[in-house]
């Protein structure tokens, strides 16, 4: 990786901290700790996730595609497929559409 890439994949996150989903092995298991909720990612293939952890959007798991991450509030354009630490997540629900989680504190990656 060129170091324009290795800058440009983590640009806007603190600390450079997130991954890609592309980067991510189907089945891939990712926790996210947001303000207010403390979501489990599970990878699909391409830019699909099962997503758990919300009491209204998706308190049992929800297959949705992530539109990626936006750095602020109210949304701009996402980064697409990256999940980034400091930033919002945004995907799109089979029901809700577009939802925006509350600012991500911690991600683990599982497996």
């Amino acid at each position: 990786m060129h170091q324009t890439d290795r800058d440009h994949r983590t640009e806007g996150s603190e600390a450079g901290e997130g991954v890609y989903l592309n980067d991510l092995a189907t089945g891939s298991v990712i926790e996210l700790e947001t303000q207010h909720h403390h979501y489990t990612l599970v990878k699909r293939p391409g830019d699909q996730v099962l997503i758990s952890g919300h009491p209204l959007f998706c308190p049992k798991p929800v297959n949705v595609q992530v539109e990626g991450s936006i750095p602020s509030l109210p949304p701009t354009i996402p980064k697409p497929g990256f999940i980034g630490k400091g930033m919002y997540l945004l995907f799109n629900h089979p029901v809700y559409h577009s939802v925006t989680t509350s600012r991500i504190r911690e991600i683990h990656k599982l497996g």
